[in-house]
C-alpha cells in the first residue's frame, strides 16, 4: 500500500520556523511530483509549494521567500522549511504526491495532514 506520512507540525510563535517532512512508503517505482497544500479553518485547500523530480519548484505568492520545498529522492521524502511564520499560515498542511506505483499505475496520493499553528 502506497501512502504518505507527514510529520513536523506543531505550534510556534510568529516569526518562528518549522520543518515539515513527508515520507512516501510502499511499492513505489518513481515519484514525479511532491507538493504541500494547506487548508485553514473555513477555507478551501490551497497550494503552498510543489517540486518535480527534476527540482523545478513553484510557490504560492504569499509564501515566496519564506518557505522552501525540497526533496530527497533516495529517501522518497519531501520537506517544507517554513520560516518567518505568520498567524495566517495557521492551517492543516497536506502532503501530495504524483507517482508511479509498483503495478505501473500513475497515482495521486494525499497524506493525512499535520496541523501548524502560529500564535503568540
Amino acid at each position: 500500500q502506497v501512502q504518505l506520512v507527514e510529520s513536523g507540525g506543531g505550534s510556534v510563535q510568529p516569526g518562528g520556523s518549522l520543518r515539515l517532512s513527508c515520507l512516501a512508503s510502499g511499492n513505489i517505482v518513481s515519484i514525479y511530483r511532491m507538493g504541500w497544500y494547506r487548508q485553514a479553518a473555513g477555507k478551501q485547500r490551497e497550494l503552498v509549494a510543489v517540486i518535480t523530480n527534476t527540482g523545478i519548484t513553484n510557490y504560492a505568492d504569499d509564501v515566496k521567500g519564506r518557505f522552501t520545498i525540497s526533496r530527497d529522492n533516495a529517501k522518497n521524502t519531501g520537506y517544507l522549511q517554513m520560516n518567518s511564520l505568520k498567524p495566517e499560515d495557521t492551517a492543516v498542511y497536506y502532503c501530495n504526491s504524483v507517482l508511479i506505483d509498483g503495478l505501473g499505475r500513475y497515482r495521486e496520493i494525499w497524506g493525512q495532514g499535520t496541523l501548524v499553528t502560529v500564535s503568540s
